[in-house]
């Protein structure tokens, strides 16, 4: 009988990996205070916006697309532009797509901080509505739910990448893409919001 115990699947890694970034973007996000009111609001859903605008050329990438096969639905950039509209705020001028260089496998990690994010965004919407009255269709597009439904989304995407198409050789770049995902997020939010 073998001791040997299979390796963690790359979902799992990503959770445990990055646990302590997942954490830090809530410790600024209770620093933020976005739903204190709508010009705060606004200023999240422009971190939100540039964010989003950071992965959209990715969906491109044909090997993304090959390793999440329901890509085409994802994403929140035009959501996002969308609420600013709402709100009455331009989009940001954003300089530089912080992932001009990344590709497959980097990206998924990208795309795994973006997902988690929907997924986590149910009490963020709930908040929107209960504080600032918008909706899914006015100003809080970018934090609903995807037509499939949030949970349902969140185990394909998971299956996606715990799938045999991603390779135990390549999780370490899905993590390196993930760390630079939530470092950028939280830049953008320290930016936006001038936290310290």
């Amino acid at each position: 009988m073998s001791n040997l115990t299979a390796a963690p699947a790359l979902s799992q890694r990503l959770k445990t990996e990055t646990s302590s970034l997942h954490e830090h973007m809530h410790a600024l996000m209770e620093q933020a205070q976005p739903f204190e009111s709508r010009e705060n609001y606004a200023r999240f859903v422009a971190a939100q916006y540039v964010f989003q605008r950071d992965i959209d050329h990715l969906f491109a990438d044909t090997q993304l697309q090959q390793a999440v096969s329901d890509l085409d639905s994802r994403g929140r950039m035009q959501a996002s532009g969308d609420d600013l509209a709402d709100l009455g705020h331009p989009v940001p001028a954003c300089g530089d797509v912080a992932t001009d260089d990344v590709r497959m496998p980097a990206a998924l990690g990208w795309l795994y901080v973006s997902e988690g994010s929907t997924l986590g965004a149910a009490f963020l919407f709930k908040q929107a509505q209960e504080a600032l009255g918008l909706t899914a269709d006015f100003g809080a597009r970018n934090l609903a739910a995807y037509p499939a439904g949030r949970a349902a989304a969140w185990r394909q995407f998971v299956a996606s990448l715990d799938s045999e198409g991603i390779a135990p050789e390549q999780h370490q770049a899905v993590l390196d893409g993930a760390r630079a995902a939530y470092h950028r997020f939280g830049q953008l939010l320290q930016h936006f919001f001038q936290l310290a």
